[in-house]
């Protein structure tokens, strides 16, 4: 079967290259799949595509009218496909339904030392030479509270994290998770975990009912000085509302690997032109703010499993098999 992947990174593709060879024709593109670039599908039964793809109603029927009959997302997100448009139109779409946890939750914990220990600020300064400790003071995470919004994989490896370091817990979610609560994390409500957190992580996925969970008026329920780091979805952040926040000076530090409008600017290149996002370019003014580019999936380990379960989606379609990755099966 001839595949054409999408958002494909350098460091990505030999490992796709790789894992393909010998069972599938494997073609890979650096630009991400939306309407513009669907076209490009044409005669590919089945198509890759990234977490920054936009699968609209409009794209999708650009792909089938193509010949396109598969998309395979490299995510274990998906809330960016219209999956009534694909259905309606007899697409069969797969994702990845899980990889490393570890990787998105050590990514987390590096966001939230960094900002701690204000390591950006510092790097900065000792390439000018400058040692000076000024504006560097941190705290010890030993003996935070650390509030863990959502307890499923990633957060329950965030959490066995914190327990190391020696933290107070507390979780919010849906249903708790007998290994935090073994781990000595109390389960509260929302506001009461804002409120009474350090440090605050989210590991919840996108869904309307978590759209702006973090808006106006949770960050006033924060302290002052709390830590805010967001490895899950952008938009689970009112960003408007945190620029606010943090112009009134309150937050001591935010870590950020996602952001809601980074579709078209992370994975890209943007040192040249620049950005014309207002809110983006205002929270990197910020010197606690810290934003990496939608990186914490990153490591070999979990590229290495995202790729294999990609190749397995392929070989079900092919076989007419569905597998727990499939979000829509072959009609």
């Amino acid at each position: 079967m001839e595949i054409l992947a999408y958002g494909v990174q350098a460091d990505e593709k030999p490992l796709l290259e790789r894992a393909f060879a010998g069972r599938h024709s494997l073609r890979t593109l650096p630009v991400f799949l939306n309407r513009d670039t669907a076209p490009l599908a044409a005669d590919y039964p089945a198509v890759s595509s990234s977490v920054n793809a936009v699968l609209d109603a409009e794209t999708l029927t650009l792909l089938a009218t193509g010949g396109t009959e598969l998309i395979t997302q490299r995510s274990t997100g998906f809330n960016n496909i219209d999956l009534d448009a694909a259905a309606d139109l007899g697409l069969t779409i797969a994702r990845v339904s899980h990889y490393s946890p570890y990787a998105v939750a050590e990514h987390a914990w590096a966001l939230a030392l960094a900002v701690n220990r204000r390591l950006t600020r510092a790097a900065n300064r000792s390439r000018e030479f400058d040692f000076r400790l000024d504006g560097l003071l941190g705290r010890d995470v030993h003996g935070m509270t650390v509030g863990v919004i959502g307890t499923g994989k990633i957060g329950e490896c965030f959490t066995r994290i914190a327990a190391g370091f020696g933290t107070e817990l507390l979780g919010w979610d849906i249903a708790e998770n007998p290994v935090c609560r073994g781990l000595g994390m109390q389960y509260t409500e929302l506001p009461e975990l804002l409120s009474r957190a350090d440090l605050i992580s989210l590991h919840v996925p996108l869904v309307p009912a978590t759209h702006h969970l973090i808006d106006s008026a949770a960050l006033a329920r924060m302290k002052s000085d709390a830590i805010l780091v967001n490895s899950s979805r952008g938009g689970l952040v009112d960003s408007t509302a945190l620029v606010e926040t943090l112009r009134h000076g309150r937050l001591s530090g935010v870590g950020l690997d996602v952001y809601e409008e980074e579709t078209g600017v992370f994975f890209t290149d943007r040192s040249i032109q620049g950005i014309t996002d207002d809110i983006l370019a205002r929270l990197l003014t910020f010197p606690q703010v810290l934003v990496t580019g939608h990186q914490a999936y990153f490591t070999r380990t979990a590229v290495g499993q995202i790729i294999d379960a990609t190749v397995r989606n392929v070989d079900d379609f092919a076989a007419g098999r569905t597998s727990e990755n499939t979000l829509l099966p072959r009609d």
